[in-house]
């Protein structure tokens, strides 16, 4: 943390998409800033989402108004902003029987969603159109169609950092804070650099965007936080060649009804999500054997000449949703977002990776009278797409082979990492997307990591067994799925 200032307006805690729209939006507004993050930056819940940047359709049936208004005005922020890293996405969600919503219902929820957006885009197919659209999908009933966004989740919060950069906030990835104490006018925070050196930092006001780690550190410095309940969200992803898909296909399962969805991504075909309580933030979430068939089964319901098992699952995920604790099942939750502000702390709660810009303009709203300099609120989210090249990598060259060491070297030198993890999995997605969690690249990095990032061999073999153990037990298939799943590709 060399060059740090011993003096900050603004410390933000979290460095996954809300401290990172924080952080960008105060540094656009003339505050000094210091943004750390005890691990890789969106290496929670940033980086784990459904990658969706959506309006929320089914906020409308829960009667969310707000909720899906400022979600949709959003999305068109995000899509003018940075087309070259948030896109459309066609959905289609089949008709017919046993699949709900029905027709009227849904063509009169998407009227309404295409009025917030100020565009149309909703239709309606029929069963041959639909059979055309996604060969293989079960819609006897023909399909609705409409809009909605997608992106890079991980590359997202990466871009928000970059303009924060640029806007003069200092970023500290892996850099811990370890104790936080109240003075006169403001805060003194110890830090533990990623050297394992602290360091003491005033800061006039601290904002907490620590998703569902909000609680426990909360609990651990003594001050008042939201009552959360974490939920777990795990997906799956297919090679693009098993379940080919050139738009998503949105449905309700068959066993409880709640929406689940699967759509290209990345050459892959993401399938998603579940919603189970996740009671201790601090334990990782995996997705668990019953998910993954959760999942199974919702693909059989409307794909079921596919045949598609767990054999065919490249890569897994799970992340936990920091949603404000409130009655009922996980699905009846609501997404809103909590923005509480007291003796110079605010702390964010709750809220979706489509309304990170609201959170942070609601957070420095409470900030401001601690620091009446802020200029005022500047048009647009400030992401203007000024670099669409770096933005459109995972888009363009997902899982491109690694034929120059000396450009890959650049890039780490651009987005540094301190681990191959952080390589593998959020600068870029080969992790996920390529087959064996892309070990077969590994001996090609080494040289750029090592010229790059100064690793020595055996560094280089304590980050390729660190890397292989995390995807093996955070990415992989449920233990008591595995065996199974290796059994059927045996015998293909």
């Amino acid at each position: 943390m060399n060059g740090a200032p011993d003096h900050t307006d603004l410390l933000v805690v979290g460095g996954g998409i809300a401290g990172a729209g924080v952080a960008l939006q105060a540094a656009r507004r003339g505050a000094r800033v210091t943004l750390i993050e005890r691990h890789d930056w969106a290496s929670g819940a940033s980086s784990r989402s459904s990658k969706l940047v959506h309006g929320g359709l089914r906020y409308l049936a829960q009667g969310q108004w707000r909720l899906t208004r400022a979600s949709v005005q959003q999305r068109e922020q995000l899509l003018r902003e940075l087309p070259a890293l948030v896109r459309r996405l066609g959905f289609m969600l089949p008709h017919g029987p046993g699949l709900n919503p029905g027709r009227p219902t849904l063509q009169a929820a998407l009227a309404v969603y295409d009025a917030l957006a100020q565009r149309r885009s909703r239709a309606w197919v029929s069963a041959a159109d639909a059979s055309w659209l996604v060969p293989g999908l079960h819609a006897p009933g023909g399909a609705s169609v409409y809009d909605d966004a997608t992106t890079d989740d991980a590359r997202l919060t990466l871009r928000v950092l970059a303009g924060a950069r640029r806007h003069g906030a200092r970023l500290h990835a892996y850099t811990e804070l370890q104790a936080l104490q109240r003075r006169g006018d403001g805060w003194n925070a110890t830090l533990r650099t990623p050297e394992g050196h602290r360091r003491t930092l005033e800061a006039r006001c601290v904002v907490a965007a620590l998703g569902a780690q909000l609680g426990p550190w909360a609990a651990r410095f003594g001050l008042a936080a939201p009552l959360l309940r974490p939920l777990r969200g795990s997906h799956l992803l297919l090679p693009g060649w098993r379940l080919p898909l050139a738009r998503a296909v949105a449905w309700q399962h068959p066993a409880d009804g709640r929406p689940v969805f699967a759509y290209p991504w990345l050459g892959c075909t993401m399938v998603g999500t579940t919603d189970l309580d996740h009671p201790d933030p601090d334990t990782p979430p995996r997705i668990s054997a019953p998910e993954l068939h959760y999942l199974l089964h919702a693909l059989r319901a409307v794909f079921p000449r596919a045949g598609i098992t767990a054999a065919d699952v490249r890569s897994t995920w799970a992340g936990i949703r920091p949603v404000v604790a409130g009655d009922g099942t996980p699905s009846a939750q609501s997404r809103e977002h909590l923005v509480q502000a007291g003796d110079r702390l605010v702390v964010l709660a709750g809220g979706k990776l489509t309304t990170f810009a609201e959170m942070a303009q609601q957070a420095l709203d409470l900030v401001q009278p601690w620091l009446p300099a802020l200029h005022p609120a500047g048009a647009g989210l400030g992401l203007a797409d000024e670099n669409a090249d770096a933005d459109a990598f995972s888009w363009e060259n997902p899982c491109a082979p690694v034929v120059d060491a000396d450009a890959w070297a650049r890039m780490l030198h651009t987005d540094p990492v301190q681990h191959l993890d952080d390589l593998m999995l959020r600068r870029t997605r080969w992790g996920l997307c390529l087959p064996a969690h892309g070990q077969r690249l590994l001996p090609r990095l080494q040289r750029a990591c090592q010229q790059a990032l100064g690793w020595d061999a055996a560094r280089w073999a304590q980050e390729c067994v660190r890397y292989q153990r995390l995807v093996r037990t955070d990415h992989g298939l449920p233990a008591d799925a595995d065996t199974d799943a290796r059994t059927q590709e045996s015998t293909r």
